[in-house]
């Protein structure tokens, strides 16, 4: 059976999505209007939301179900259950998928990587259907890997009916839960994201008029990489995209507009650009601290060192409106005194980051450096210093 990630520890307050996030400064941004049922524009290098409207409705998922798909299927790369040069039957139930299609029949041995391709680029409910097939022995059990893996992520306003995103009672998803699993699947599978980003795919021997990617946002913009679109009559037009910009003194700033229900394909990518451009615009990162560099260096007692050196791993970035990068200012709060051992890794506080009177985000610290146990002399030392203190 395929594993179950778990969800990660986020780093953020905004990572409870909180719909208004910047509502409590007086010259907070205030987003553009967007012709969509709901919206939501993520800042994910700072791990903030910038805009958001009805997040938490329930929506139809179309074709955005298959971001999900495409999350069991590389987990089953990854774990070596499949592999991408491994051919998948075509089942004449994948073959009789409505909607659209990447043009497979039974009579084909059709490779994995390829029918990833078909899924992604073509959106292919052929092709998706076979993948499910393939990696859980059944749509039927493939389904419920996908309704355990949404559980695992936290997904708790998503419900699976099947693989591809064709309309089913049941078969619905919010904003706030594409966010998650839109983050979770660029964190978790960079090494084959580069298929979210592919622009023309064909079968050989399946109709080459059927091989642009539907997400039009990568011919118009080329800091756009991604993810997936979707359509039913129900569900409307749908679009969650990724960009990411480079930025003097910050390097990549990546942000994810999700846009559901607008009213045609152009309108989806319209609304899509506009929420990025202003999300670009009207917010800019600050890079607080550069991976793997401490953040404070405190004291350390019972230690085989003197100072104990936390931060994170990662660099700590927050995202500000723009012009008020100046005015951020950070406090570590930790327990005091600091007694060893400590774990590289192991947790140790938190940097908590405002601007104003509000507080922009809370980021676990860690242990950068293992500091093991002093020998008995210099623990029996350090409690005396400890007990003077």
């Amino acid at each position: 059976m395929t594993r179950i990630l778990p969800a990660l520890r986020s780093l953020a307050v905004f990572a409870a999505v909180a719909p208004a996030a910047f509502g409590a400064f007086a010259q907070a941004p205030q987003p553009p209007e967007i012709a969509a049922r709901t919206y939501m524009l993520v800042d994910i290098t700072a791990n903030q939301v910038l805009a958001a409207k009805d997040i938490d409705a329930p929506v139809e998922q179309a074709s955005l179900t298959k971001l999900m798909t495409g999350y069991l299927v590389f987990d089953a790369l990854r774990a070596k259950k499949i592999t991408l040069d491994q051919k998948l039957p075509v089942s004449v139930r994948a073959w009789k998928m409505p909607g659209s299609r990447m043009f497979i029949d039974p009579k084909m041995q059709v490779p994995v990587e390829d029918l990833i391709k078909g899924m992604i680029v073509q959106s292919g409910n052929d092709a998706t259907m076979a993948l499910a097939e393939g990696v859980g022995g059944t749509a039927e059990n493939f389904v419920k890997l996908m309704n355990d893996q949404a559980k695992a992520l936290g997904m708790k306003g998503t419900s699976y009916k099947n693989p591809e995103g064709l309309t089913e009672p049941g078969h619905t998803t919010t904003a706030r839960d594409l966010s998650v699993l839109a983050t979770r699947l660029m964190k978790d599978f960079p090494e084959y994201m580069h298929y979210y980003s592919t622009k023309q795919y064909s079968y050989p021997g399946t109709p080459a008029s059927n091989g642009s990617n539907r997400n039009s946002l990568l011919f118009r913009d080329p800091t756009v990489d991604g993810l997936k679109t979707g359509h039913t009559a129900a569900a409307g037009y749908c679009l969650v995209a990724t960009s990411k910009r480079d930025f003097p003194g910050v390097g990549q700033r990546r942000l994810l507009s999700i846009v559901l229900g607008a009213s045609s394909e152009n309108a989806r990518a319209n609304e899509s650009q506009k929420l990025l451009n202003w999300g670009y615009t009207a917010f800019e990162a600050v890079k607080l601290f550069d991976a793997g560099k401490p953040v404070a260096t405190p004291a350390v007692w019972k230690g085989t060192e003197d100072v104990l050196k936390i931060g994170r791993e990662d660099a700590i970035v927050v995202t500000v409106p723009s012009g008020s990068a100046g005015k951020v200012t950070t406090a570590v709060v930790r327990p005091d005194p600091l007694v060893a051992p400590f774990a590289k890794g192991q947790a140790v506080g938190t940097l908590k980051v405002t601007l104003g009177e509000q507080t922009l985000a809370e980021v676990p610290l860690v242990a950068l450096e293992e500091v093991p146990q002093a020998g008995i002399l210099g623990r029996a030392w350090d409690a005396i210093r400890l007990w003077i203190k």
